[in-house]
Formats: structure tokens, sequence, C-alpha cells
């Protein structure tokens, strides 16, 4: 039997147990599920598949939430803590905050939407198969190693929060990138990057994939979608796709 709507109070309740009820209330049917006064509990959505379903999270989740998820719509209306999509294959996620660090780690599918800032090493390892390409939207900046090892998908980041004279990521933007696209709204000097990325020149396609996710982001978060397109985006690709290949032998 079908359920519409369930609200779980989470307040003082381990994670585990909380875990389990999500689990179970998802088993039983339910379509969406409200979890009220969260505060740090980790692994919330961690390994499920519903991909018909959806987690509306009020408060701030722990680590690791949605990690190797493979279909369900996690929001938070609030920040999120590290690890969020860590090896996630298909799903999305909203967060209505800024979230910590290493966002999106080894992510393989699916798509994450931050409104505000992240931190280090966001996207890194993350990789893509055949018509699974995970997107990472970030609206304000992100912290260094930004795309480390980045073996495939696509990461956007929009700056809408830089002050004056702020860069849109740290250092070391890309090191060790092998595969993917990122898309960053605002220039970065050349000592912020990694020795195996380069700036490229955009094409219509990339345009026409970046007008998708930022009209996604605009109805999610209610940016001028005209003010967000009026700003130059810089493309970033990989030098070659085996950056340490003399690194081994055969």
């Amino acid at each position: 039997m079908a359920h519409n709507k369930l609200t779980i109070d989470a307040k003082g309740i381990h994670y585990k147990e909380l875990n389990e009820m999500i689990e179970n209330a998802l088993n039983e049917g339910y379509k969406e599920i409200d979890l009220v006064n969260v505060n740090g509990q980790r692994y919330i959505g961690d390994g499920l598949t519903f991909p018909d379903r959806k987690l509306n999270i009020y408060g701030t989740p722990g680590n690791d939430m949605a990690a190797f998820m493979n279909g369900l719509t996690i929001e938070v209306f609030a920040n999120g803590q590290d690890g969020i999509g860590n090896t996630m294959n298909a799903g999305k996620i909203i967060v209505h905050g800024s979230a910590g660090d290493i966002i999106g780690y080894g992510m393989r599918g699916g798509e994450i939407f931050i409104k505000g800032d992240v931190g280090y090493r966001v996207g890194i390892h993350m990789k893509e198969y055949q018509d699974k390409i995970p997107v990472l939207v970030v609206g304000g900046k992100a912290g260094d190693f930004l795309g480390e090892y980045m073996a495939g998908g696509r990461i956007i980041v929009l700056g809408l929060t830089l002050k004056d004279g702020e860069p849109i990521t740290g250092l070391y933007c890309g090191t060790g990138m092998h595969g993917g696209v990122m898309y960053l709204r605002g220039e970065l000097q050349p000592y912020q990057l990694g020795k195996e990325v380069k700036v490229v020149d955009m094409e219509e396609e990339d345009y026409k994939f970046i007008d998708k996710y930022v009209t996604e982001f605009v109805k999610l978060f209610g940016y001028s979608k005209e003010y967000i397109m009026s700003k130059p985006f810089y493309k970033l690709i990989p030098y070659n796709k085996r950056p340490y290949g003399k690194l081994y032998a055969y």
C-alpha cells in the first residue's frame, strides 16, 4: 500500500536508529518524508534506491549524506557537512545553504545543487561511464583542490557569493585532472591552476549545457537567470587523459 507523506522527528535520535526509521518508512511505501530537528546525524540516505521518493531535511545533516546513493531526491533546508554525495550513483541533492569538504567525492552519477559555498577537495575523483555523467553545481565559491584527480563529470561554479576581488576557487584547481569539464563563472589566475589543466574557449554545446543547469539552479534557489548568464564562464579541461602514465611500468 502506497502512503503519501510522513514526518519523522530526529531530535535526540542516534543516527543508526534514524536511518533505520527512514529506510523502513520508504519500504512501507511513503513517497515523501520530512525529517525535522536534524542535528548532525550521519549517513542519511546512504545506499538507498528509491528513485521516485524524496527526503526533506530540516536542520543540518552530518557527514556522508547520500553516500553510495542509487536514486532518491534529498533537499536540505540548511547547511550540509562533509562528504555529501560520496560515490553516489544516481539521485538528486539540493542544499539551500553552504556545504563542507569533499562534496561529490568519487561521484559516478546524479546531480548535486549547492546554493552557497563549498570547502576543499570538492568533486575530486568524479567519474563518468557511458550515459551516466554526474553534475555538481555550486552557487558560491570553492576551496583548494577543486576537481582534484577528476576523471569525468561536470562541475559548475557560479561565484554568486563573491566579494570584490575574491577568487572563485582556491589553489591547485584541477590538480591531477584527467577527464571531465569544469565551468567557472569568474576568472582564474594561472597560479591557482594545477599543471594538468588548461582554460579553453567555450563552445555552443557548453552554453547549452550551462543554460540547462542554471535554469534548474534558478528554479530551486530564486536567482535571476539573466544576471547569472550576463557574466562570462571559463572552461577548464585536462591536458591529457593519462597525466601519470609514465610513472607505471608495463
